[in-house]
């Protein structure tokens, strides 16, 4: 019988870093995740000076510049990535086992001391202005942005700052401001490590005692709103010049958190809904009235520190912008009220159980898996629980919650793409 995961992951305290181990018998490979809370003051814009903090983390260390830096990640065949994800920076590495005791530590170095060049950093932020104008054109992201800055605050972590607000901002920011946001943001709050592969604990044990247990936490506080404060629904229009179709996006806040237990049926739902190629609204815009040829719907933003929304996007040609537009609010008018069907609710069980255990076939995917569960609070347990508890959902559950969240006359409408309002 095959054990648990609760059974295989090891979990160790290590002063404020908590590891957790897993084994598993890929030879020599060994995959490395992990992420720490920043607490960003995400009104003030600190968002933007995490992205460009995190940028710098490969460009060098107080011990090694980013050529010696890059060789020794290059001779040893290892991949080491570092990202901006809300209130956490993660961390992520890919590396044989014999070459952990030496990657490890490259990465607490870059993670404690960054070098801060003038001229890396000019590079960084050149690279991110690239992105932030890149964004600009992209009307799928600039409907997502609009139709966040409609249901949250400056101050939610969802919040997304308009792409010419945000290329102003980091005109303005310089070295020392990212230096002062290393200062004060990163540390070991809330620590986590996970690693996967052909390792056993005894091994990463002294490594991260070494490296990483006296890495001290940070005294900033969480500054961030956690609930949604939505304007009155409405629809807006965001001009992008040159594009012949029209990406759209609607939504509306959820007072719904990631543990909440109609979190699930809900999830599932709005899977059904438009999770995939045989879901309702694909089903009914795309193939029967031949309205679109990509549709989707899901939550969005929840996590267990604040809430999130229901979102749908949909690409439409100009002329066939209103009847596209009735044809998915029809359709989420009669999935509110009708519901689902034991027969949609059977297949998406098996399509989302299918699709979780599958994820979980490679380290990579083992180690993502446990590292956003263990942030949540869910534990390396939640692996062995989450394909029973959907499969456990009913179909009262899933209507029911349908019917308690969904709320097709709030939905907020924002349209990106080249067309002016009349």
């Amino acid at each position: 019988m095959r054990r648990s995961f609760a059974e295989r992951v090891v979990e160790v305290h290590i002063g404020t870093c908590r590891l957790y181990v897993l084994p598993v018998p890929i030879e020599q490979v060994v995959t490395l995740r992990g992420s720490f809370l920043t607490w960003p003051d995400v009104a003030a814009g600190d968002l933007l000076r995490q992205r460009l903090t995190v940028g710098m983390l490969d460009q060098g260390t107080v011990q090694r510049d980013r050529f010696e830096l890059a060789r020794l990640l290059e001779d040893r065949g290892a991949h080491v990535s570092f990202g901006s994800r809300g209130l956490r920076v993660e961390f992520a590495g890919r590396m044989l086992r014999r070459h952990v005791p030496e990657v490890l530590p490259l990465i607490a170095e870059q993670l404690r001391m960054p070098r801060f060049e003038a001229e890396a950093f000019e590079k960084v932020r050149l690279q991110l202005e690239a992105q932030l104008k890149q964004a600009l054109e992209q009307t799928a992201v600039r409907a997502r942005l609009a139709l966040s800055r409609r249901l949250y605050s400056p101050a939610h972590p969802n919040y997304g700052t308009d792409p010419v607000e945000a290329l102003a901002r980091l005109a303005e920011l310089t070295l020392e401001d990212v230096k002062a946001y290393h200062a004060t943001h990163f540390g070991a709050n809330e620590l986590i490590l996970v690693l996967v592969g052909h390792l056993q604990p005894e091994t990463a044990v002294p490594l991260v005692e070494q490296f990483f247990a006296d890495w001290t936490p940070h005294a900033a506080a969480p500054c961030f709103a956690p609930t949604a404060t939505p304007q009155p629904p409405g629809r807006e229009l965001i001009y992008v010049p040159d594009r012949q179709n029209l990406d759209v996006c609607l939504g509306h806040a959820l007072p719904l958190r990631r543990q909440d237990p109609d979190y699930l049926p809900l999830y599932v739902g709005t899977y059904i809904l438009g999770g995939n190629f045989s879901a309702r609204l694909m089903t009914t815009v795309r193939d029967e009235r031949g309205l679109t040829y990509w549709i989707h719907a899901g939550l969005e933003g929840l996590n267990t520190l604040h809430d999130g929304h229901f979102q749908i996007e949909i690409t439409l040609s100009r002329d066939q912008l209103e009847a596209g537009l009735a044809a998915t609010l029809q359709e989420v008018e009669r999935f509110v009220a009708d519901g689902v069907t034991e027969a949609e609710l059977a297949e998406k069980k098996d399509t989302l159980t299918g699709l979780f255990q599958t994820g979980l076939s490679t380290t990579s995917g083992l180690a993502s898996a446990l590292l956003v569960n263990i942030e949540r609070g869910f534990g390396p347990a939640y692996l062995d629980r989450y394909p029973e508890e959907i499969r456990a959902l009913t179909r009262t559950q899933v209507n029911d919650a349908v019917a308690r969240y969904l709320k097709p006359e709030m939905l907020h409408t924002v349209i990106a793409g080249s067309m002016q309002a009349s």
